[in-house]
């Protein structure tokens, strides 16, 4: 008798909490304007256009933050302009809304490896071919992305080594 209000309050909030957990929707869709936009970006992208493209991909995503195709649109944009870096931050976006998608892993593989991470490359690769369950368009291209990089000879400052030449060319200042 004397645990009656302790278990009349827990159920109480019991109640609440559940109750509150089936009146939420699933709000999962894409908004219709934001989908519209892709698909015009899309079509600026397919003409050329990457400037309006971009616009539209921005716009896009100003309407549903949550529209991964976006990101992942306008981390294509970055790659063919030559900016991994930020291709690779836009394909991290779309991931973190969905972990699986597949473009997403894809591009961000392949602007590593534009970017020169083969490691961290290879580490989506794996990822994709676990998502996959084997092989897949996706895997395949970067596999591909990624093998055809290691034909590559690397460059760095320790290649080439300076060598000091002393010559005549060198003017030499008058002493009083």
């Amino acid at each position: 008798m004397r645990f009656s209000p302790a278990v009349l309050a827990v159920s109480l909030v019991f109640a609440t909490v559940s109750s509150a957990s089936f009146g939420q929707s699933a709000d999962i869709e894409i908004k219709p304007r934001s989908v519209q936009l892709l698909q015009q970006g899309e079509a600026a992208q397919n003409k050329g256009n990457l400037q309006l493209a971009t616009d539209l991909y921005e716009t896009a995503l100003v309407v549903d933050p949550r529209n991964g195709s976006a990101f992942v649109a306008l981390a294509q944009i970055a790659r063919v302009q030559k900016l991994p870096g930020k291709a690779i931050r836009l394909y991290r976006e779309a991931l973190i809304l969905d972990p699986n998608n597949l473009d997403a892993l894809s591009g961000q593989g392949e602007a590593l490896v534009q970017r020169g991470a083969v490691e961290k490359a290879k580490l989506n690769l794996s990822r994709l071919e676990t998502v996959c369950r084997g092989r897949c368009d996706q895997s395949q291209k970067l596999a591909t992305v990624i093998k055809a990089s290691e034909k590559k000879p690397v460059m760095s400052a320790q290649a080439v080594k300076p060598v000091p030449q002393v010559g005549d060319d060198v003017p030499e200042t008058e002493t009083p």
